[in-house]
């Protein structure tokens, strides 16, 4: 593909639920997900596009197409460009959003490509192509929920990811091996291996807590994980809300967990 993406600065704000400005130049453009828009500057025009825009000479059909894998990852159809009509330099501010972190991906440092979860991209200088990757493994296609499905980042600008608490970054060498929740996996370097793997044991399956199965990473290259994906952060929300109609079981009573395990809520 053509690596021509827009040279765009920015900043982060802001420390449990960061913001993201990018500062655009005139006629630059940055591009985001539907909803993680916060606040512009004036002059600077906001469009909804197929697809991430990245390749502007393509015919209708083929932007059709390529707007269409992104329902695959669970995306929409359409992204916002934001673009400066004005004669200096211009922000526009993106919102995180959950507490975490957002962070800053210069994809010439990455072989221009880098693999990361369907939820986590949150913006990007236009000529990042945004698409999907799909792992070939029997074993991931089955059972990798989370993991099966991907986003790909292709080009040579600035992409933005957003991940859940605390962001450790792991160096694996060659043939190093690192096993991650599937959940707790953000993003990865194209040349690690990226498999699926049974936990094992009767004991860990049934009462482990933790899944059934986790992601394994073969080194060498990058991989960034997160402390808290959100799926976790909502199951927990949800455990802890007041029911229907009074207090969530547990909240002020003695049997507590006991008393949603009985009642078919285990978590």
């Amino acid at each position: 593909m053509p690596l021509n993406s827009h040279e765009i600065d920015y900043f982060i704000v802001g420390e449990e639920m960061q913001a993201l400005a990018i500062e655009l130049d005139p006629m630059e453009t940055a591009v985001a997900e539907p909803g993680s828009f916060m606040m512009m500057e004036d002059q600077i025009q906001m469009q909804t596009i197929f697809g991430d825009g990245s390749q502007e000479n393509q015919s209708f059909m083929g932007k059709l197409f390529s707007a269409g894998k992104r329902v695959l990852t669970g995306e929409g159809l359409f992204m916002t460009a934001f673009t400066n009509q004005g004669n200096g330099k211009r922000k526009v501010w993106f919102a995180s959003p959950y507490p975490g972190k957002v962070l800053p991906m210069d994809l010439n440092l990455y072989g221009n490509k880098l693999i990361c979860q369907k939820d986590a991209f949150l913006a990007a200088a236009k000529g990042v192509s945004v698409g999907i990757e799909f792992q070939k493994r029997i074993g991931t296609g089955l059972f990798g929920g989370e993991g099966f499905i991907m986003q790909k980042l292709e080009g040579d600008g600035l992409a933005f990811l957003h991940a859940g608490g605390t962001i450790i970054e792991k160096q694996l060498q060659p043939g190093e091996n690192l096993r991650v929740d599937t959940g707790c996996l953000v993003a990865f370097e194209q040349q690690v291996d990226y498999d699926i793997k049974f936990v094992g044991g009767l004991k860990n399956t049934l009462f482990g807590g933790e899944g059934v199965f986790f992601a394994s990473m073969t080194g060498p290259g990058r991989v960034w994980i997160q402390s808290l994906p959100f799926s976790r952060l909502a199951d927990r929300i949800i455990a802890s809300a007041p029911k229907m109609g009074g207090k969530s079981k547990g909240e002020g009573s003695i049997l507590g967990g006991l008393g949603r395990m009985l009642d078919g809520d285990n978590r």
